[in-house]
């Protein structure tokens, strides 16, 4: 499980001992409609109509609040896995699980990959798991990577998202393979060397009709990640090098990677965000792009790199989140988590908190977060005979517990997209 807990670790591993017991390419912002056409279904998170979001946004609120310490609501999981295929895909959205899935069901790689994460991180679905994974694995493109649908061509974003199913499942993705080509392989080819001009190191979405690479920054955020191997959620590398574009003979991932970092970088520089135009109107700050870009320079190099636009999305996403939605949170959430900052003070907004009250109450509180755990450990090295410590989480957790199920966090669900 892609999760990264410290002082709370020994309550979750207690837990699991004592119990009874995640935007798809093809949308430029994957949050939510504002204006819903029908009822949301119980136990999905947000109001909004889910025709052509709601695995995305569930996914990514389960994966949020698992990545938070958030122990989800089993309602709100089931209604994940309940949209599945027999086949193991999922579609964007299917209004009656219960009817078999058939040539017309929309079903993707996106939703797909971004299920296979959530599900892992809240384990106990093995099964859903296994059998999403020997479905995306079924609809490898020769070249190694994924569209956004099956049969169609391979783009940056979905072979991205893909890859991160994979690696969260710690499945190896060199070794998922079609006609000796793996993703990785898929992923070098969309990116631009540095030579040219115009997007000197990003990544393309993939070619256009004359077989031209152009530059796009969410394509770029997500290249990063799947070349590094990092899913929705990622940790912030140690330390690297400042990023600049070099060329090679033959780049390497973690070189494609960092030649794109430093095309977000250089994109960033100007506004401090990224932008996005709307039909011809004058262009507007790019929020949910923004959030992933911040999550690729910290895996790329280090959580100081992107120091510059997460704070202009502390100061100014908190009306944006609230308008678009869970996934809208999650993706602050997972800025925040990649370079260790308090989701639940981010600009003064309890990011946590406002994605726990779009959707079904959570079971209780497996862990805190990184930042949150930090603060207790120094309070705890202070005041050894506090009642709030590790073991409190412990007793509040079995409370929540009881009867849920092991949080599985090993291979019994393995094998991935």
């Amino acid at each position: 499980m892609n999760v990264r807990r410290r002082s709370s670790a020994a309550a979750l591993a207690a837990i699991a001992v004592i119990g009874a017991a995640a935007a798809p390419a093809v949308a430029a912002d994957p949050s939510p409609s504002s204006s819903p056409s029908r009822t949301a279904p119980s136990g999905l998170y947000g109001t909004a109509d889910p025709q052509y979001d709601g695995v995305w946004r569930q996914s990514l609120a389960l994966l949020a609040q698992d990545t938070a310490g958030v122990v989800p609501s089993s309602t709100a999981v089931k209604w994940l896995t309940d949209q599945q295929c027999a086949n193991g895909a999922f579609a964007p959205f299917r209004a009656d699980p219960a009817a078999a899935c058939d040539a017309k069901t929309p079903i993707d790689t996106n939703n797909t990959a971004a299920a296979v994460q959530a599900l892992w991180a809240v384990g106990g679905h093995g099964d859903v798991v296994e059998s999403a994974l020997g479905w995306l694995k079924s609809v490898q493109n020769d070249d190694g990577g994924w569209g956004y649908s099956p049969g169609t061509p391979s783009d940056a974003n979905s072979t991205s998202v893909v890859v991160g199913a994979l690696t969260a499942t710690e499945t190896d993705p060199e070794k998922v393979v079609k006609d000796g080509k793996s993703p990785y392989d898929a992923l070098l080819t969309f990116a631009l060397p540095c030579a040219k001009d115009k997007g000197a190191g990003a990544f393309a979405f993939q070619p256009d009709k004359d077989g031209k690479l152009l530059p796009n920054a969410d394509a770029t955020a997500a290249g990063v990640l799947g070349a590094l191997g990092e899913g929705l959620v990622a940790e912030a590398a140690d330390k690297a090098d400042a990023a600049s574009c070099t060329d090679a003979d033959k780049p390497t991932r973690e070189g494609a990677a960092a030649n794109a970092a430093a095309y977000l970088t250089a994109t960033l520089a100007k506004d401090g965000h990224l932008v996005s135009a709307l039909g011809g109107s004058a262009d507007q700050p790019d929020y949910g792009n923004t959030a992933d870009a911040v999550v690729a320079l910290a895996a790329q190099g280090g959580a100081d790199k992107a120091a510059g636009p997460l704070a202009w999305l502390e100061k100014n996403a908190a009306k944006w989140a609230a308008e678009s939605g869970p996934a809208a949170y999650a993706q602050l959430i997972f800025a925040a988590h990649a370079t260790g900052t308090d989701p639940r003070d981010f600009g003064g907004t309890d990011l946590v908190e406002k994605l726990n009250a779009t959707g079904p109450a959570p079971q209780g509180v497996a862990a805190k977060d990184t930042a949150s755990a930090n603060a207790d450990e120094k309070s705890d090295e202070k005041d050894d005979d506090s009642p709030f410590g590790v073991w409190w989480f412990v007793g509040v957790c079995l409370v929540f517990g009881i009867g849920i199920g092991f949080l599985l966090s090993n291979r019994n669900k393995k094998q991935q997209p």
